[in-house]
């Protein structure tokens, strides 16, 4: 019963074969692989994909390096789009604060939490990316009361993982646990209730198949049978999605 809550299976041009990734899926006991939505060309990307594999369902969003590549307008007309086809989707990702590159930092911010809002409207969670601006990310999450997030890959300081816990969001284990030092430390202090797993595939060289890997590292520093993880990890999914 493994899960991938974030990956972008739509983003083929980065990877051999779409096919061969989902038939490995599947054989190592993938049960969903959330395909996260960066801009509106891959937003309809991933719905049509939703459509024609079980395996895949669609979250929309905007990627937080993309906002202020769009004028206003357009911004809010991709909003209209997710929000008309908020019965095929089951969040609003990949959303979030990106301070890596010399983006407009302030427009994230507004794209963010308009995101945020709709997302509440729509009574379905966020799936966010905070990267070198968590700080920032979770102050907009506690200021706008978010109740239902994933923090995709998050790579804050533990004080930063600890408010994430303390505001009950769901925190994601990807394949650098395996040797990623960080991740396990993670790992050790997020509730067993709060863990979900992803892959990022395939901007990072983890596909869905892989997590059954990370899932053996995971039960090893929790204590856990493999199996037993697994199953509290898809009740994570189910309670949340």
């Amino acid at each position: 019963m493994i899960i991938d809550v974030h990956a972008h299976l739509e983003l083929e041009e980065s990877y051999e074969n779409r096919n061969e990734v989902l038939k490995r899926a599947e054989e190592a006991g993938v049960k969903i692989i959330i395909c996260n939505g960066i801009d509106p060309k891959n937003n309809r990307k991933i719905l049509e994909l939703s459509k024609k594999h079980s395996l895949i369902k669609a979250a929309l969003g905007f990627y937080p390096c993309e906002c202020d590549k769009v004028s206003k307008e357009e911004f809010e007309k991709e909003l209209k789009f997710i929000k008309k086809n908020k019965k095929k989707i089951i969040a609003i990702g990949e959303i979030g604060l990106d301070k890596k590159w010399d983006n407009d930092f302030d427009i994230q911010q507004e794209c963010f939490r308009e995101l945020i809002s709709l997302a509440q409207k729509l009574d379905i969670p966020i799936i966010v990316h905070s990267r070198m601006a968590e700080e920032k990310a979770i102050e907009i999450m506690e200021e706008m009361n978010v109740k239902k997030a994933v923090m995709h890959c998050f790579s804050g300081k533990k004080k930063f993982v600890q408010r994430c816990i303390d505001n009950k969001w769901s925190l994601t284990i990807p394949g650098d646990i395996i040797r990623g030092q960080q991740f396990q430390e993670m790992a050790k202090m997020i509730p067993l209730k709060q863990i979900l797993t992803e892959t990022d595939f395939p901007v990072k060289k983890f596909e869905p198949a892989d997590i059954s890997e990370s899932l053996k590292k995971i039960a090893e520093i929790k204590g856990l049978d493999i199996q037993e993880l697994s199953n509290i990890i898809f009740q994570n999914y189910q309670r949340l999605f």
